[in-house]
């Protein structure tokens, strides 16, 4: 096992374990009074991690996690943020009301992409998950072979995909989830991109960088919500799924839940320690780049899991989170 430390949301503020060279976790809270709501981790600086806020705009930590501060998008609400695999200093974030804006000097300016605004699907974007019922940029995702190519995923109401970076973009993919929770492309096979979403689907997959999508059957659960895909075989991918919303986000732990696992088409229900059903929701499905094989599943009590082989076996870590509201980063 790589991981170092988990920053969790726990809307507010984060949960923060490491792991000491006594081989013991530790687990703080941190932004207590801040409603943090998405997480990314820059690939291109070691420990700089960023927050998006529900009004505070975005906040970025460059020491793993344990302070933070403000550094942009003042004011505004922050759903999503993706960072380029391959191009250091490229980022986008997705906000409420439905727009994306991006930077290309690593969050010290940004811009917003005003194509986005002319999607026409856009006036039938409408969200059940918030009291105003204003659709959001749940997720974005930049293609780690392609940078100009980025998905962005509205719940509720389309997955829109762009080829020059955001300069304009394409309406709803065909055969992509609507109700989209997840997205995010292959670590190294840009033509690979995977979706958890609701809808009475729950997963879709695109082997053409997101031009076009279809769902393997066999599931039995259709409220997809995480997604993670083997760094070393784009074939095996996973999503968490539970009946529907109810269940899933329920504080009774009554989700329901499983993690599944394709390999080539076929979905497989995955136990090897794992309870079953998952009285929670796995949130967060994370995988390791440096040691395919690995899976982490974070779930909404504060749990992680792991398995070093494929998802067949798990272990429980001995650590608690308390929540995981939704996002759940990780640091070698």
């Amino acid at each position: 096992m790589n991981a170092r430390v988990f920053i969790s949301t726990t809307r507010p503020g984060l949960s923060r374990a490491e792991l000491g060279a006594d081989g013991m976790w530790s687990v703080e809270t941190l932004l207590h009074d801040v409603d943090v709501r998405c997480l990314a981790v820059d690939p291109h600086q070691p420990g700089t991690v960023w927050a998006g806020t529900q009004g505070a705009g975005l906040l970025r930590s460059a020491d793993q996690g344990r302070t933070w501060q403000p550094v942009g998008l003042e004011g505004q609400i922050v759903k999503s943020i993706a960072i380029s695999p391959s191009e250091p200093g490229r980022m986008m974030a997705g906000l409420k009301p439905p727009l994306v804006s991006a930077s290309t000097d690593g969050g010290a300016t940004w811009v917003e992409l005003e194509a986005f605004r002319k999607i026409p699907s856009r006036p039938f974007w409408r969200s059940p998950a918030e009291p105003s019922g204003k659709a959001y940029v749940q997720s974005l995702a930049i293609s780690p072979t392609e940078p100009n190519v980025i998905l962005a995923g509205i719940e509720v109401g389309a997955v829109v995909r762009s080829t020059d970076g955001g300069q304009t973009w394409q309406g709803h993919r065909r055969g992509a989830v609507r109700d989209c929770h997840t997205l995010i492309f292959h670590a190294a096979d840009g033509r690979y991109a995977y979706e958890a979403g609701g809808s009475g689907v729950g997963a879709a997959i695109s082997q053409d960088g997101g031009e076009t999508w279809t769902s393997p059957k066999g599931l039995d659960r259709h409220y997809g919500w995480a997604v993670a895909a083997d760094p070393a075989n784009p074939d095996v991918w996973y999503i968490s799924a539970s009946p529907g919303p109810r269940r899933a986000h329920s504080e009774k732990g009554i989700a329901d839940a499983f993690i599944f696992r394709s390999c080539g088409g076929r979905w497989e229900k995955l136990g090897g320690g794992l309870p079953r059903p998952l009285n929670w929701l796995p949130y967060a499905l994370l995988t390791d780049t440096s040691a395919p094989g690995h899976l982490y599943a974070g779930l909404k009590n504060g749990e992680v899991w792991h398995s070093a082989d494929s998802g067949d076996t798990w272990q429980r870590l001995p650590l608690s989170l308390g929540r995981i509201e939704q996002a759940l980063v990780m640091l070698r």
